[in-house]
């Protein structure tokens, strides 16, 4: 029974992907309807509109029923980075559609409901398997920590939406000017990180379903009860091997190019559970994104936010800006909670310590200051505008490196958090 649960879950899951790649194309097409018909924003309810909400709030009934029969199968699903980044996604749609009620406005989903597909489509690349929770895990704290400091960051990933929105709409393309070069720079930059997220799920799907596969073997620390054991564990590799991990054997390569060795080994403090394995995703990331740029920019033969910027012609800046600031506004106090306050309680009930300055509790630290940092320049200086849209963007930029740079290649005690 167990077993036809699981499938079940997973098929939940596959299902709610594809509704969400749908309500996606609705969403584009709501936008390409307005622009063809002339209609503002708020006149703009079509059914296209109409439709984009209903897939995306299917998706997400279908990724709730994924998440419960997990849960029911063993334990809350947070407790890998699988885990994490499917629960985080179903987040940032809740968090999406939450925002859409409150401003009804539609375009937000056209860049938000994005997000959401990349963090699961990321999901997918890490094992799927239900692991038993290692001693640090078991905890009541695992369920409250996890899941608030994940809803928090899904409003940061909502309000870092509707800051790109604004700078692809309001950035002057064609000027000139110093300011004007750097502004484009940064949205150009932007917009080819989320094409380096694609273009690398992409290759990752192609060599997976080729039966492509690499093992490596290498001894490390891992803490158990708050004790540093060294281990032997392998690391099992799906794209072809650049770099192989720090202090690893090659127990087998399948060749690609003549290759039958990686080019070279990954440097000493990357030493993070897998983190040769995802320093090689880092690599085939900026390769297949930089291909990925490449074509699009000559075959449209212009910067791509100046492709996107005729479409959100119509959208009224003010109210993209304020639901950028209403998002950080509802997810900062949510991630104080969870990301701090509790997590501090659970690392005093763990470790005997509210604080131990572990790489994770630092970045999560530094999350917390610099949208400390948002919102106190929004509400007493008065920073509205590009200057609130690039700060809704670099934050996240901080709570994706949170997530995945410190989990996967800096060693610590959260360090189990990357199998």
């Amino acid at each position: 029974m167990i077993d036809s649960i699981a499938s079940y879950s997973g098929t939940y899951l596959m299902f709610a992907f594809i509704l969400y790649c749908f309500a996606f194309v609705a969403y584009a097409v709501a936008l390409a309807g307005q622009r063809w018909s002339g209609r503002s924003p708020e006149e703009h309810k079509n059914r296209w509109g109409k439709i984009a909400i209903v897939l995306t709030v299917s998706g997400f009934v279908l990724h709730l029923m994924f998440f419960f029969t997990r849960w029911y199968i063993s334990h809350i699903p947070v407790s890998n980075m699988y885990e994490f980044m499917t629960f985080l996604s179903m987040m940032i749609f809740l968090a999406t559609i939450i925002v859409y009620l409150l401003y009804r406005n539609l375009l937000l989903g056209a860049f938000a409901v994005p997000v959401g597909i990349l963090i699961m489509a990321y999901a997918s690349i890490f094992p799927r398997e239900i692991q038993p929770l290692i001693p640090a895990l078991q905890s009541i704290w695992l369920k409250i920590h996890v899941t608030m400091a994940a809803a928090g960051e899904a409003f940061f990933a909502v309000a870092f939406a509707a800051g790109l929105m604004y700078l692809i709409k309001k950035v002057d393309f064609r000027a000139k000017t110093k300011a004007a070069k750097w502004e484009r720079f940064g949205v150009e930059l932007t917009i080819f990180s989320i094409l380096m997220i694609l273009a690398f799920v992409a290759v990752s799907f192609s060599f997976n379903s080729a039966g492509y596969q690499a093992r490596f073997e290498k001894q490390m620390t891992q803490v158990v009860d708050g004790e540093q054991q060294v281990i032997t564990r392998q690391e099992v590799y799906v794209i072809p091997p650049l770099v192989k991990p720090y202090g690893g054997t090659t127990l087998e390569m399948k060749p690609f190019l003549g290759m039958t060795e990686p080019l070279f080994e990954a440097p000493k403090w990357m030493n993070g559970q897998d983190a040769g394995r995802q320093f090689n995703t880092v690599i085939w990331s900026f390769i297949a994104g930089l291909a990925a740029y490449g074509l699009l920019r000559l075959l449209f033969r212009k910067p791509l936010g100046l492709v996107i910027q005729p479409v959100l012609g119509e959208i009224d800046e003010e109210d993209i800006d304020e639901m950028s600031y209403r998002a950080i506004a509802i997810g900062y106090p949510i991630f104080t909670l969870g990301a701090l306050i509790f997590a501090m309680i659970w690392a005093h009930e763990a470790w005997g310590r509210f604080w131990g300055w572990d790489p994770k509790e630092v970045w999560a630290l530094i999350t917390w200051l610099f949208y400390a940092a948002y919102l106190h320049l929004r509400l007493s200086r008065g920073w509205q505008g590009k200057k609130s849209a690039w700060l809704a963007v670099l934050g996240f930029v901080v709570v994706l490196f949170t997530l995945v740079g410190v989990n996967l290649l800096i060693s610590g005690l959260h360090s189990y958090a990357g199998v």
